[in-house]
Protein backbone atom coordinates (compact mmCIF):
# COMPACT_ATOMS: atom_id res chain seq x y z
CA UNK A 1 0.00 0.00 0.00
CA UNK A 2 2.98 2.32 0.43
CA UNK A 3 3.05 2.95 -3.32
CA UNK A 4 -0.69 3.42 -3.69
CA UNK A 5 -1.75 6.80 -5.02
CA UNK A 6 -5.33 7.76 -5.70
CA UNK A 7 -6.50 10.26 -8.25
CA UNK A 8 -8.82 13.10 -7.32
CA UNK A 9 -11.82 11.18 -8.63
CA UNK A 10 -10.81 7.98 -6.83
CA UNK A 11 -10.34 9.89 -3.58
CA UNK A 12 -13.83 11.37 -3.85
CA UNK A 13 -15.30 7.93 -4.53
CA UNK A 14 -13.38 6.13 -1.79
CA UNK A 15 -14.44 8.58 0.91
CA UNK A 16 -17.84 9.49 -0.55
CA UNK A 17 -17.11 13.21 -0.57
CA UNK A 18 -17.84 15.80 -3.22
CA UNK A 19 -15.11 17.36 -5.33
CA UNK A 20 -15.93 20.66 -3.66
CA UNK A 21 -15.29 19.15 -0.21
CA UNK A 22 -11.99 17.65 -1.28
CA UNK A 23 -10.84 20.93 -2.84
CA UNK A 24 -11.85 22.80 0.31
CA UNK A 25 -9.85 20.43 2.53
CA UNK A 26 -6.86 21.15 0.31
CA UNK A 27 -7.53 24.90 0.41
CA UNK A 28 -7.53 24.97 4.21
CA UNK A 29 -4.43 22.76 4.21
CA UNK A 30 -5.91 19.65 5.76
CA UNK A 31 -4.69 17.70 2.73
CA UNK A 32 -1.67 18.23 0.50
CA UNK A 33 -1.79 15.91 -2.50
CA UNK A 34 1.12 15.47 -4.86
CA UNK A 35 0.61 17.48 -8.02
CA UNK A 36 1.77 16.53 -11.47
CA UNK A 37 0.67 19.16 -13.91
CA UNK A 38 -3.02 19.67 -13.30
CA UNK A 39 -3.47 16.20 -11.76
CA UNK A 40 -3.57 15.52 -8.05
CA UNK A 41 -2.48 12.26 -6.45
CA UNK A 42 -3.24 11.24 -2.89
CA UNK A 43 -0.65 9.15 -1.06
CA UNK A 44 -1.23 6.82 1.90
CA UNK A 45 -0.43 9.80 4.17
CA UNK A 46 -3.33 11.75 2.67
CA UNK A 47 -5.61 8.71 2.90
CA UNK A 48 -4.82 8.39 6.62
CA UNK A 49 -5.40 12.12 7.15
CA UNK A 50 -8.73 11.93 5.31
CA UNK A 51 -9.87 9.09 7.57
CA UNK A 52 -8.98 11.18 10.61
CA UNK A 53 -10.71 14.26 9.18
CA UNK A 54 -13.94 12.39 8.50
CA UNK A 55 -13.84 10.67 11.89
CA UNK A 56 -13.30 14.03 13.57
CA UNK A 57 -16.22 15.54 11.68
CA UNK A 58 -18.44 12.62 12.71
CA UNK A 59 -17.57 13.32 16.35
CA UNK A 60 -18.41 16.99 15.92
CA UNK A 61 -14.95 18.54 15.87
CA UNK A 62 -14.56 21.71 13.83
CA UNK A 63 -12.30 21.72 10.81
CA UNK A 64 -10.02 24.18 12.58
CA UNK A 65 -9.71 21.85 15.58
CA UNK A 66 -8.90 18.99 13.24
CA UNK A 67 -6.35 21.09 11.33
CA UNK A 68 -4.60 22.13 14.55
CA UNK A 69 -4.64 18.57 15.87
CA UNK A 70 -3.11 17.21 12.65
CA UNK A 71 -0.43 19.91 12.67
CA UNK A 72 0.61 18.90 16.19
CA UNK A 73 1.73 15.55 14.82
CA UNK A 74 3.84 17.23 12.14
CA UNK A 75 5.42 19.69 14.59
CA UNK A 76 5.62 17.84 17.91
CA UNK A 77 5.02 14.13 17.30
CA UNK A 78 2.70 11.40 18.47
CA UNK A 79 2.84 12.00 22.23
CA UNK A 80 1.88 15.66 21.94
CA UNK A 81 -0.85 14.77 19.44
CA UNK A 82 -2.24 12.13 21.81
CA UNK A 83 -2.32 14.60 24.71
CA UNK A 84 -4.07 17.19 22.54
CA UNK A 85 -6.60 14.57 21.44
CA UNK A 86 -7.45 13.74 25.05
CA UNK A 87 -8.19 17.41 25.73
CA UNK A 88 -10.28 17.74 22.56
CA UNK A 89 -12.14 14.52 23.28
CA UNK A 90 -12.93 15.57 26.86
CA UNK A 91 -14.40 18.87 25.68
CA UNK A 92 -16.37 17.24 22.88
CA UNK A 93 -17.71 14.48 25.14
CA UNK A 94 -19.00 17.16 27.51
CA UNK A 95 -20.64 19.08 24.66
CA UNK A 96 -22.21 15.92 23.19
CA UNK A 97 -23.50 14.87 26.62
CA UNK A 98 -25.16 18.27 27.03
CA UNK A 99 -26.67 18.02 23.54
CA UNK A 100 -28.01 14.55 24.31
CA UNK A 101 -29.60 15.82 27.52
CA UNK A 102 -31.24 18.67 25.59
CA UNK A 103 -32.48 16.22 22.95
CA UNK A 104 -33.82 13.82 25.56
CA UNK A 105 -35.71 16.69 27.20
CA UNK A 106 -37.17 17.85 23.86
CA UNK A 107 -38.19 14.27 22.96
CA UNK A 108 -39.92 13.80 26.31
CA UNK A 109 -41.77 17.11 25.96
CA UNK A 110 -42.86 16.29 22.40
CA UNK A 111 -44.06 12.82 23.43
CA UNK A 112 -46.12 14.33 26.26
CA UNK A 113 -47.59 16.98 23.97
CA UNK A 114 -48.45 14.34 21.38
CA UNK A 115 -50.06 12.10 24.02
CA UNK A 116 -52.06 15.02 25.43
CA UNK A 117 -53.23 16.01 21.95
CA UNK A 118 -54.14 12.42 21.09
CA UNK A 119 -56.15 12.14 24.31
CA UNK A 120 -58.17 15.18 23.27
CA UNK A 121 -56.55 17.62 25.58
CA UNK A 122 -55.38 21.00 24.48
CA UNK A 123 -51.65 21.42 23.97
CA UNK A 124 -50.06 23.46 26.74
Amino acid sequence: MSDQRLTFKEMCAQFDVTPRTLRYYEYIELLAPEKEGRSRFYTPRELARMKLILRGRRYGFSLEEIRQWLSIYEEEGTDAQSAAFIDLADRQLQALTEQRQDLDKAIDELKKLRADTLAGGKPA
